[in-house]
């Protein structure tokens, strides 16, 4: 006998189906269905080369830093390299498997955390290399900066879109004092090269978020006076830039760098069999773009140069009609920050930029900022996941291009 249909009587509410959760197989092929393959290709793709360059680059590395007591394998690097690696995948694809609504709250406790923990490291930080960037927890230690990057983004993005709600309510003021906070925590370090990272991903999104061009001309004369204050104030800086403008000399770090970039030629010297990395420093982490043009020759060096702009357009391609202004933001933002720090190491190993102690996103050795840039291409990916069933005909970023050129 069939069951008579439910007809509610007049107040009632109708009864609460029963949900069942999906099966972890269903929510696999769902990801696999929304996430953005061709993205995720490139980043696995970057980070499979990343690891032939470590591989490349460790006995140098092993070589400079092993001492009387300790001698380091060849490959020492390689092998920790990969365990970062494996690490890292579990919170890329763990990421991205987030709804916006949870990438989002992950990126806002993320980068609460990491601006608490900014602030105790003059108390208790771990100095390294003349820096105190690091919170020893005893059996393992963390870089509070390299966290910050993803979760800065989104909390950035996530305080712009208030203004949808409230046109009046002080977003621009709000998103420029957490920048002076991070800015001011940074330089107590010092990373001046880590403040221009965040500057940049701050500019990104306050120039998306429909602000006029006059007061983003106001915004960079202010930058400019910030960075001509840091010039004269902040001794370590403006020794690099005046190393950088004098041109250096044989002995200059970047000088080196860029030696050891050109010394392979088109095709590269082959694996393992290059002799300038031995005398470079930190080959494994600032300097691998030079290890690879040596041992992978210029060839290679450009196809990664092409892998980080195809990210790029990729990222804009997918954000074109996004109609969601947090989500346009945030990626734009993760975007600026993992293109910006990748062509300011790979600017600095072609002696186009003062030299700045910051690793090649996905491709360098490290255990911060190996899981920091895979958690952040993992929010990335959860950010452009689409239905591809649903279309949008929205304007999107496109819009928000063609109305600040009309401003």
């Amino acid at each position: 006998m069939n069951e008579r249909p439910y007809i509610p009587r007049g107040g009632a509410a109708a009864p609460v189906q029963a949900r069942y959760p999906a099966s972890r197989r269903a929510e696999i092929k769902i990801w696999w269905r929304e996430v953005d393959r061709v993205l995720l290709g490139l980043i696995l793709l970057l980070m499979a080369i990343g690891t032939a360059a470590v591989a490349a680059a460790s006995p140098a590395s092993a070589h400079r830093l092993s001492t009387r007591n300790v001698d380091l394998p060849e490959l020492y690097f390689y092998w920790t390299h990969l365990k970062w690696q494996a690490l890292g995948l579990i919170f890329l694809f763990g990421a991205s498997t987030l709804s916006r609504g949870n990438a989002r709250r992950l990126g806002i406790v993320l980068a609460a955390a990491m601006l608490f923990f900014l602030m105790l490291i003059p108390i208790v930080g771990s100095e390294v290399n003349g820096a105190k960037r690091w919170i020893n927890l005893g059996i393992a230690g963390f870089q509070p900066s390299e966290f910050l990057k993803p979760g800065f983004a989104i909390l950035l993005a996530w305080i712009v879109s208030w203004r949808l709600r409230d046109p009046q309510l002080p977003v621009l003021a709000t998103v420029t004092g957490v920048m002076v906070l991070v800015a001011a925590l940074m330089m107590m370090q010092p990373d001046f090269g880590g403040t221009i990272l965040f500057a940049g991903v701050w500019f990104t999104i306050v120039l998306l978020a429909g602000i006029p061009l006059k007061r983003v001309g106001i915004m960079m004369g202010a930058g400019l006076a910030a960075l001509t204050a840091t010039y004269l104030l902040y001794d370590n800086a403006r020794h690099r830039i005046d190393a950088f403008l004098g041109g250096g000399t044989a002995f200059d770090q970047v000088d080196l760098a860029s030696r050891t970039l050109l010394a392979g030629g088109w095709t590269g010297a082959g694996l393992w069999l290059g002799v300038r990395k031995m005398n470079l420093p930190e080959a494994h982490t600032d300097y691998i773009f030079s290890v690879i043009g040596e041992e992978f020759g210029l060839i290679v060096c450009a196809i990664i140069v092409l892998l980080y702009l195809a990210i790029i357009v990729r990222v804009l391609t997918r954000l074109v009609d996004e109609e969601d202004l947090f989500t346009l933001l945030a990626a734009a933002g993760l975007t600026a920050q993992i293109g910006g720090q990748a062509f300011i190491n790979i600017l600095v190993n072609l002696q186009l930029f003062p030299s700045k102690g910051m690793t090649l996103p996905l491709v360098s050795y490290g255990g911060s900022s190996t899981i920091a840039v895979c958690l952040a291409v993992g929010l990335l990916l959860a950010l452009t996941r689409r239905n591809p069933f649903l279309y949008r005909q929205t304007p999107g970023l496109k819009a928000l291009i063609t109305k600040e050129l009309q401003a």
